[in-house]
């Protein structure tokens, strides 16, 4: 079972999926504190990722050696925090840390058990939450390879014992060689697919030809490749993701920022041909919504289809028409359009997800869940509950 932690916490207040066979297509753990230093390659020991309290007793990440410029201040007590109420305090209070705070069931295998069954799921898929930030501030290629490494050696243990829980490993595009030998390496662990981050820090585009080994690997080894949001560079916000203040302070506009690197880095796929130079990889789209893929696609086949621009891009066929075959995506439980946008593009195409633990959901989420769901016609309820995630990871 390797590493974990017992909560300090008991459960939280549970809600249950109505529909049986539930399957959560994109869960959170809270990595252990010591994760890097016990599981990261000894040349890089020294490097290895850790959380330290800086000089008013708050908790901050220490990267490569260095104080994290994006996690600092009381920061990581509040990576555990979904429905907590006081996320002020959280931050400003040193009794109150990354520990401390962890939910049950996030650092523990078999209290996520627990919580499943408490919520009536079958089967969570299973992504970092520490692995989320340190990217962005890591711009050596060995080192970045090391932490992701690291990681995926560690949730693969994780999971070894319990087949309801599924890993999923961390992938970083710095080096795409070393990062296609580390999926392989991670599949053959148990890991059923893999995920990377929505910035590269040479600029490079997600669907770029740099990025083909990574393609290769995911289409030969039969697992899909997820986009899934991260901290980003500064460099990569600009007017698109507003000022990091607003991402500090969690307002409104941080919610719909961090999705908007994956919107962008998803469409590269189509503007350099991915889908047909690799006509068997999967893509998934993970915690950027789901309902701005209607628009999304209209818009970019209107493009391809009417316009200059469409006749330099190498497609053989309409962006939705790949959308219909090997792109799925998560949804939150609060969106109400994803219905009709599953009868227009497919349901076979979405999928939920509870982002458990993070702080931009709450265990409520259930109830609003099961109010999708019943939108839903009755036959197709089933395969956005559970069965697309099934059939796309092959469980």
């Amino acid at each position: 079972m390797g590493l974990t932690v017992a909560a300090r916490k008991p459960m939280h207040e549970a809600h249950r999926v109505a529909e049986s066979g539930a399957v959560d297509a994109d869960g959170h753990i809270l990595e252990p504190p010591t994760l890097w230093e016990e599981y990261i390659d000894p040349a890089f020991r020294d490097r290895a990722l850790r959380i330290r309290v800086d000089e008013n007793g708050l908790e901050e990440l220490e990267i490569d050696g260095r104080r994290s410029q994006m996690s600092r201040r009381g920061f990581p007590a509040t990576l555990g925090a979904m429905g907590a109420p006081d996320l002020a305090d959280m931050q400003k209070n040193p009794e109150r840390t990354y520990l401390g705070e962890s939910p049950y069931g996030a650092m523990d295998p078999s209290e996520r058990i627990d919580v499943l069954d408490a919520e009536n799921i079958d089967i969570a898929f299973l992504y970092t939450t520490v692995g989320l930030l340190w990217e962005a501030e890591v711009d050596d290629p060995e080192l970045s390879q090391a932490y992701t490494k690291a990681y995926n050696r560690w949730i693969c243990e994780f999971c070894a014992d319990e087949p309801r829980l599924v890993p999923t490993a961390h992938l970083s595009l710095s080096d795409p060689v070393a990062a296609a030998k580390e999926l392989e390496r991670a599949v053959g662990e148990g890991a059923k697919g893999g995920y990377v981050a929505p910035f590269h820090h040479r600029g490079v585009p997600l669907g770029h030809p740099d990025n083909n080994p990574v393609f290769a690997a995911a289409q030969d080894l039969d697992v899909p490749l997820a986009i899934h949001p991260t901290f980003e560079p500064q460099w990569t916000k600009g007017t698109r993701m507003g000022t990091w203040e607003h991402v500090k302070q969690l307002r409104l506009l941080a919610s719909v920022a961090a999705s908007d690197g994956v919107r962008h880095q998803f469409t590269t796929l189509f503007d350099y041909g991915v889908f047909d130079a690799f006509p068997r990889l999967k893509i998934l789209v993970l915690e950027s919504g789901g309902g701005w893929i209607g628009y999304w696609l209209d818009r970019i086949d209107a493009v391809y289809s009417h316009t200059f621009i469409g006749e330099r891009v190498p497609l053989r066929n309409k962006p939705s028409d790949y959308f219909r075959e090997r792109i799925w995506i998560s949804c939150d439980p609060d969106e109400r359009t994803i219905p009709a946008l599953a009868e227009r593009f497919g349901v076979e195409r979405f999928m939920w997800a509870s982002d458990f633990p993070h702080a931009d959901h709450t265990s409520e989420y259930v109830h609003d869940l099961n109010e999708l769901v019943a939108m839903f016609p009755e036959a197709d309820r089933r395969k956005f509950i559970g069965d697309n995630a099934r059939a796309l990871f092959q469980l």
